[in-house]
């Protein structure tokens, strides 16, 4: 019997042994995080130049992927931070597209015959054109507020980090269209404000510093608008002080931007991207649940001044937006201009959801810049916030206006998640878990069988020999 089970013991030994590689070992189920730094194609500036270039298929990770941060800042052409009261920046934004295989025409002058810019305010494309827009969930789709990402000013300290286990799926090949590729855009928006004559009117693109009656497609801009994104479009001129030397100040700049993803699989739970705009000016129908009327975003507006003298005035606005999906809220933050002080989404009964306040230097270093929002606080709901479809959520943007604002914003993004992850505890989410990690459980499983067979031989072995031995007194 002892012989017996000591073959049996040693054969088991020896297929188990055989299961087991070495190079394989326990991961956890945490996904491990890639990152990478990249620079856009320079941007030539000189003191009040305005760059608001499209800048298509940039640099950026390929494959199935789940984006996790995108992080941007302004450097010179060595590598140096440049500070917002030398070059101001205004926005940048990236959105993915797909571009049809061996397109000939210039990709910009796809973008302009399909929709890309203001000039075609109808957005329609189908399979059949060369540019596909891949536009974020809402609710602003048709022309603006499409991208996936974007920030201003705020950059520098505003977190963009998508928590675990989420992240925004990008480059599904199931999703890609036959015959097209998966490209990005980069949009970046800045403002040289160096010798200017006046920072604050050039940062907020009043109308007459840059001299401009139509904006960029060539059409009157309309009476009443002061200043904002039709004044100080791409390779406008903000006024200079009279004698300020122009002639040795070119310098070339880039837009530094640092992306951090993981591969997909099934660990990751896809969240969807949401901008909701306070100029929206989309009013839900009286009893219905419907979201059907379209979403004007006018993406900014001006503050005016208030009429009584001395501190504590301030220029509230508020909209009423109905919810398009069923979802948890699990990240949210708001893009404000000089002058704002804090952005807040809530529901109709008045529960928080999201409150997120600017941050202002006080200093003259890069991220520092007194009289600048160098940063803007993000939200990470401990427990992910649940709407529902047809729910109405309100948005409320607050600006001081001791003094009055031109071009101003009132943005907020939401990333929502369609599920929640399993609790850790749970079967199910077991059988869910990445190979690796199965493949550690299936060896620790066989090594506690080997030791509990193991440790049974040795008992009947140990009895047997004390069987073997045992003689009667009576004999």
């Amino acid at each position: 019997m002892a012989r017996y089970l000591r073959r049996s013991l040693i054969l088991f030994l020896v297929l188990v042994s055989l299961t087991i590689s070495p190079s394989q070992g326990f991961l956890g189920t945490e996904k491990k995080i890639k990152s990478a730094v990249f620079y856009s194609p320079k941007l030539v500036m000189n003191p009040g130049s305005v760059a608001n270039p499209y800048l298509l298929d940039i640099d950026f990770p390929r494959g199935h992927i789940g984006l996790k941060a995108f992080d941007a800042e302004v450097v010179d052409d060595a590598g140096n931070p440049v500070p917002l009261h030398e070059t101001y920046l205004h926005h940048w934004i990236i959105e993915p597209y797909y571009v049809r295989k061996g397109s000939k025409l210039p990709q910009r002058e796809m973008f302009r015959n399909h929709g890309f810019s203001r000039q075609d305010p109808e957005s329609n494309l189908d399979s059949k054109s060369d540019i596909i827009l891949v536009k974020n969930g809402g609710l602003c789709r048709s022309v603006v507020l499409r991208h996936y990402f974007g920030l201003g000013s705020e950059t520098r300290k505003t977190s963009t980090y998508l928590p675990d286990p989420y992240a925004i799926e990008i480059g599904n090949p199931e999703e890609t269209p036959d015959g097209y590729e998966f490209k990005w855009l980069l949009n970046i928006h800045a403002i040289d404000t160096r010798g200017v004559e006046d920072k604050k009117g050039c940062i907020e693109c009043l109308c007459h510093l840059y001299n401009v009656t139509i904006d960029e497609y060539g059409r009157a801009i309309r009476p009443g608008y002061k200043g904002g994104l039709y004044c100080c479009y791409d390779k406008t001129q903000c006024r200079v002080k009279s004698g300020f030397d122009n002639g040795e100040k070119t310098r070339t700049l880039y837009l530094k931007y640092t992306v951090r993803w993981v591969d997909w699989d099934n660990s990751v739970l896809p969240a969807k991207v949401y901008i909701f705009d306070v100029t929206d000016s989309w009013e839900r129908s009286e009893g219905s649940i419907e979201n059907s009327q379209e979403h004007i975003c006018h993406v900014e507006y001006e503050v005016k001044p208030c009429k009584t003298n001395g501190d504590g005035c301030i220029d509230v606005r508020k909209k009423s937006l109905m919810m398009p999906f069923d979802g948890y809220i699990v990240y949210g933050v708001a893009h404000q201009h000089a002058g704002g002080i804090g952005g807040a989404l809530y529901r109709e009964n008045g529960e928080g959801i999201c409150t997120s306040m600017p941050k202002y230097g006080n200093g003259d270093e890069p991220g520092n810049e007194a009289g600048y929002i160098v940063g803007m606080s993000s939200c990470y709901p401990a427990d992910p916030v649940k709407v529902s479809y047809g729910e109405t959520l309100k948005l409320e943007f607050n600006y001081s206006n001791d003094v009055g604002h031109t071009g101003v914003m009132g943005l907020f993004y939401i990333l929502v998640a369609q599920q929640l992850p399993e609790p850790e505890n749970s079967l199910p989410k077991l059988f869910e878990a990445p190979a690796r990690s199965l493949i550690f459980l299936a060896i620790f499983a066989a090594t506690v069988v080997v030791a509990v067979v193991v440790l049974i031989a040795v008992v009947i072995y140990r009895r047997q020999n004390r069987e073997d031995g045992y003689q009667s007194l009576s004999t």
